[in-house]
């Protein structure tokens, strides 16, 4: 069974903030820098939003605003959808699929753990199906050879 933090253990737990006083000009340079299309909105230990590269199209570009002059506080999502890191990668991804979002923080006990995306799911569901190819071939190798 894969779960969330199955899938964080494979690709890391590297989380990525931003202040909501920052401007979304600096946010979408760290995106840039570090690649990745989704930052979540920290208040010292806080998780107040998430901002992603959807929004910055959807909040800035077509209303005619300025990355460098808008805040992230003012395009952030505020009610960011989270997950337990038990929870298993289908509900992952009908959570993803239900809200069209593409990244859930999971969190434990008011503690952000990490982030996955809907990519990161994919990954890991064909990393976990090779390795299960990997083992059912060299079990019917092992047995053809008794």
């Amino acid at each position: 069974m894969i779960t969330a933090a199955s899938i964080l253990e494979i690709k890391g737990n590297d989380v990525w903030t931003i202040s909501p006083e920052d401007t979304v000009y600096d946010a979408l340079r760290l995106m840039a820098r570090v690649d990745i299309g989704a930052l979540l909105v920290m208040k010292g230990d806080q998780l107040v939003g998430m901002l992603s590269e959807r929004d910055y199209a959807r909040k800035v570009i077509l209303f005619g605003k300025t990355s460098k002059e808008t805040l992230v506080k003012e395009i952030m999502t505020e009610k960011v959808i989270s997950i337990h890191p038990m929870q298993i990668c289908e509900e992952c991804m009908a959570i993803m699929t239900k809200n069209h979002i593409r990244h859930l923080p999971v969190v434990l006990d008011g503690k952000v753990l990490g982030v996955i995306s809907i990519g990161d799911v994919v990954k890991t569901i064909m990393y976990k199906q090779k390795e299960k190819i990997r083992d059912l071939t060299q079990k019917v190798l092992s047995n053809e050879n008794q």
